[in-house]
């Protein structure tokens, strides 16, 4: 039987961009429901060309042919706070990796979640590494911080986002239990809200081991 693996952040309000508040109430409207405000960008997400303004393609008509596939896990332990990420990290992979596969950034930075060091430290994708999965046309890129630049540098934020965005590469951020996976490769799904002309969607990812 296949392994299914969670990859997710749970959407609750100690994460930023998040307020849930209810609405119905069982003992008074015979149900329970609630309103969730929630930030495009928050927990386990993915990026639309519309985040950076590429182009006129919001997170709606992102390709769900392009959301689900066979990817590959680059385990990158004892990641440096604020590491620039380079192919060479990638080890064997980078060999084993064919295009339209996607790639997973395994570093355990999801072990920061909640603490400054989580966002204002994370290690970040060199442009080196950016510009290789466009050569190599990695299908999606995913990795555990909230972002793939540091977000505290706008420049490179926009630079990196841009390069991978360009290139067509699909971009998972706020990844979570990668170092559950095992096998070096499986197929990993990654389904966004369907929000018309959305720049990014918090979403389900997940990882089957066959």
């Amino acid at each position: 039987m296949p392994r299914i693996h969670d990859l997710s952040l749970p959407i609750c309000e100690q994460m930023p961009g998040v307020e849930i508040t209810p609405r119905h109430q069982r003992p008074r409207d015979a149900w329970n429901s609630t309103v969730l405000h929630l930030y495009s960008h928050c927990g386990t997400h993915m990026d639309a060309p519309a985040h950076f303004n590429i182009d006129a393609d919001g997170i709606d008509l992102v390709g769900l042919d392009r959301c689900y596939g066979t990817a590959w896990v680059a385990r990158i332990p004892h990641v440096a706070p604020r590491a620039l990420i380079g192919v060479p990290d990638l080890g064997a992979v980078a060999e084993q990796l064919r295009p339209g596969d996607g790639l997973l950034l395994a570093t355990g930075w999801s072990d920061y979640w909640g603490t400054p060091k989580y966002r204002d430290e994370l290690p970040r994708i060199s442009r080196e590494l950016a510009t290789w999965c466009v050569s190599r046309n990695v299908r999606v890129l995913g990795v555990e911080p909230p972002s793939v630049a540091d977000v505290n540098n706008p420049q490179e934020l926009e630079e990196i986002h841009r390069i991978l965005l360009n290139g067509r590469v699909i971009i998972v951020e706020g990844l979570t239990n990668l170092q559950a996976i095992s096998k070096p490769r499986v197929i990993f799904i990654a389904f966004p809200l369907k929000i018309r002309g959305g720049d990014g969607s918090p979403i389900r990812a997940v990882a089957i081991e066959e």
